[in-house]
C-alpha cells in the first residue's frame, strides 16, 4: 500500500511539471507571436508541448489504473516539479538567446524531475520503463534546446 501511494506520489509530480513545461512554452509562443520574432521555433515549441500533452496521458493513465485521479493544474505542492515555474514567469521581453536559456533551464529542470524519479526504488518495471522513454525524448529535447542556443551570437 505505501510503495502504491509513493507511486501515484511521483506520477503526480511528473504531470505536474509536464503541465509546467506546457504552459513554459505556451508562453514562449505567446512572446514569439507578440515580438514576431522567432517563428521557426515555434514548431519545436508546438512538438514540445505535444510530447509533454502525451507523457501526461500516459502518466494519467497509470495513475487512474491505481484508481486515483490525475493531479491537474501547475506548480501546486509537488516535490519534483518545481523548477519549469520560475521558466515560465520570465518569458518575456527576451532576446533569442535568453529565451533559449530559459528553456534550457526548464529542461534541465524536467530531465532532474525524472531522474529523481527513476531513482525511487518502488516504481514497478513496467512504470520505470515508461519513465525511462519519455526521459530519453526529454534528453533529446534539451540537447536540441541547448544546440540552438549555442549557436546564437
Amino acid at each position: 500500500m505505501e510503495n502504491t501511494a509513493k507511486t501515484i506520489e511521483i506520477l503526480n509530480d511528473l504531470i505536474l511539471i509536464n503541465n509546467d513545461r506546457i504552459e513554459g512554452y505556451e508562453r514562449a509562443l505567446k512572446e514569439i507571436e507578440e515580438s514576431g520574432n522567432d517563428t521557426e521555433l515555434q514548431p519545436l515549441f508546438l512538438r514540445f508541448i505535444d510530447e509533454s500533452r502525451r507523457y501526461r496521458v500516459e502518466l494519467g493513465t497509470e495513475v487512474g489504473a491505481f484508481g486515483k485521479d490525475m493531479i491537474t493544474g501547475t506548480s501546486t505542492g509537488g516535490k519534483i516539479h518545481r523548477a519549469w515555474i520560475t521558466v515560465k514567469e520570465t518569458f518575456t521581453g527576451h532576446d533569442r538567446h535568453s529565451l533559449l536559456e530559459e528553456c534550457e533551464f526548464g529542461e534541465d529542470a524536467i530531465k532532474k524531475a525524472y531522474e529523481e524519479a527513476l531513482n525511487e526504488e518502488v516504481l514497478a518495471s513496467y512504470i520505470r520503463e515508461m519513465l525511462m522513454d519519455q526521459e530519453e525524448e526529454l534528453i533529446e529535447a534539451h540537447d536540441e534546446i541547448k544546440n540552438l542556443r549555442d549557436r546564437v551570437e
